[in-house]
């Protein structure tokens, strides 16, 4: 078998990340507009995972971006057309859109599409220009109430404009994951598409370590731009978990950001307003037993405001919640300790989770890596 190189391409597109460990192997590369990392044990199975991740993400890309004129989605938004036929993958990518919606009470909403871009955020985000002259345009959000899926027709009113953001990289994170591990001889794999997380096949001794942090940008554009927050933002201290299964998602308004009209905007819409959440927390993660799930309710929370530690403990969810000014809140569990397991419940809270993705189990323990794997972000060392 081929030797795994550090700092050599792993496959096209994949860079190897040099971690410390010959146990495990981690490569990274841009993918969905932010980055995407992957971790495999053993690492002689990296090039077969490799192959599934990359058709994995290549399908959700063509199926739900509204950032690609070749995507299925924008084919929709350009169409004068009601009603819709749409792929078995899209349909599921749509489904779970609205279970997230009515779960968290519509604070996060797929109809933001059309709010999101009237507030600039209309390509993909490296090419967003950071400020303008451009006035504050307001789009009201028509609501998920408005989309109707039965089976594989959506109706949608025309000219709404659907963003799944709030639930796909999960999605996309669960798809791969599940798709990678059925694909292995064993071993087990982590994958994360911007900081959200899941696990599936066997976990490392103690559970895949994760890095918990204020969310990144993608590789190419990570040192491009300024630090996000400005000067005088306190930085809360990152933290490194374990999950053993499920998943780990974080959402966060400090990377994703630009000025239009003279206001600092990103890219967490509040459905109610059509403009950016004002509330307290800049960074939530949330562990959950899908990471649809979990991305769903990190942005839930940060749109939720002072309601979020409530609505997070009642639903028996662990999460860490960062304040603007860099205060950090626990919540259901979440541990304390740098290395503590963070521990998902046993089944889903949405009302209907991604087709065929149940609670990941851990199975028999592999190889200890006591290395931060995953962050928000990208899996990052700690």
């Amino acid at each position: 078998m081929d030797p795994v190189v550090p700092g050599q391409p792993a496959a096209p597109g994949w860079m190897l990340i040099d971690l410390g460990s010959a146990m495990v192997a981690v490569v990274e590369r841009d993918a969905l507009g932010t980055s995407a990392r992957v971790a495999v044990w053993p690492p002689y199975q990296l090039a077969r995972v490799l192959a599934v991740v990359d058709a994995e993400l290549t399908l959700l890309d063509r199926q739900a971006s509204r950032f690609r004129e070749d995507s299925e989605i924008s084919a929709i938004h350009r169409s004068a057309a009601g009603v819709h036929r749409v792929s078995e993958g899209l349909a599921e990518a749509i489904a779970v859109a609205l279970s997230a919606a009515r779960w968290t009470g519509g604070l996060v909403d797929p109809t933001v599409g059309g709010a999101l871009e009237s507030l600039g955020y209309d390509r993909d985000f490296a090419v967003v220009p950071q400020s303008g002259d451009a006035p504050l345009v307001l789009t009201a959000v028509p609501g998920w109430q408005s989309v109707q899926l039965d089976g594989r027709r959506l109706s949608l009113p025309v000219g709404s404009r659907l963003d799944l953001g709030a639930t796909a990289k999960g999605l996309g994170a669960d798809r791969t994951a599940s798709a990678a591990a059925a694909a292995m001889a064993g071993g087990g794999i982590l994958v994360s598409l911007g900081g959200d997380i899941a696990v599936a096949g066997e976990a490392p001794d103690g559970g895949w370590p994760v890095l918990v942090a204020d969310e990144q940008e993608p590789a190419s554009t990570r040192h491009a731009r300024p630090r996000p927050g400005g000067p005088g933002v306190d930085r809360a201290p990152a933290q490194v978990v374990r999950l053993s299964a499920g998943a780990l998602a974080t959402s966060s308004v400090v990377s994703r950001r630009w000025r239009r009209g003279g206001r600092t905007l990103h890219h967490i819409v509040d459905p109610r307003t059509g403009l950016p959440a004002t509330g307290p927390w800049r960074t939530v993660s949330v562990a959950a037993t899908t990471c649809a799930e979990a991305n769903a309710a990190s942005a839930a929370a940060i749109v939720a405001g002072d309601q979020a530690e409530a609505w997070l403990a009642a639903q028996g969810l662990p999460a860490r919640l960062v304040a603007h000014g860099g205060r950090v809140r626990l919540v259901a569990g979440w541990p304390e300790a740098d290395g503590g397991l963070v521990e998902p419940p046993a089944a889903c809270r949405m009302t209907a989770g991604p087709k065929g993705l149940g609670m990941t189990q851990a199975g028999p323990r592999g190889p200890a890596d006591g290395r931060g794997l995953g962050g928000p972000g990208e899996a990052r060392p700690a």
